[in-house]
């Protein structure tokens, strides 16, 4: 996305917030195809068979939004941040109604290593990787936040540096420090 772009998507949020009706319908088209970018990135890394798709994933997301108008938009970061965070709640749910038939067993062990970072495989990791989220939300919301935005939005160091407003080699310290913490609270 150019300057340009960026700026016209931080005054559109601005109009919006305002109470401009019609600028969520300008907006859309300017992050419509990032949206679906990073919903195919992380659509990517989902177990085989899932029939939720990056678009509908986008779609949901658009119907949320819309019922977030009163939402104070900062900027294009700050957008892309609640997009993930939206993302990342409808896969949860959507594993959970999935899973909701198998309720009642017994409990799993499951391992949290680079390769669950990079693909969970099952939507029991995909729920125990949001439990230990949510302990470590409590904990260290920044460290937290940095997971959900780089795991569940596909932000980069930059652009996650960006959405949370410190330096890339903080993202960093605390995207490893989360993941090492996520896979000892997993396990």
């Amino acid at each position: 996305m150019s300057p340009a772009d960026s700026a016209s998507v931080t005054r559109l949020l601005r109009a919006w917030s305002g109470g401009d009706g019609d600028a969520l319908g300008r907006l859309v088209p300017l992050v419509y195809e990032e949206l679906r970018r990073r919903a195919r990135h992380y659509m990517a890394r989902e177990r085989p068979g899932i029939t939720l798709q990056p678009t509908a994933l986008v779609n949901e997301v658009y119907l949320r939004l819309v019922d977030a108008a009163d939402v104070r938009w900062q900027d294009r970061a700050h957008f892309f941040a609640i997009a993930a965070q939206m993302m990342r709640r409808i896969l949860v749910d959507a594993a959970r109604a999935r899973g909701s038939d198998k309720r009642g067993g017994c409990g799993h062990k499951i391992t949290f290593d680079e390769r669950f970072v990079a693909a969970p495989a099952t939507d029991r990791e995909l729920l125990a990787l949001d439990d230990a989220l949510e302990t470590l939300s409590r904990k260290d919301p920044r460290k937290a936040k940095v997971v959900e935005l780089r795991f569940f939005g596909g932000l980069s160091l930059r652009e996650t540096a960006e959405a949370l407003k410190v330096s890339e080699d903080t993202v960093g310290r605390d995207w490893n420090f989360a993941k090492a913490w996520l896979a000892h609270e997993i396990q």
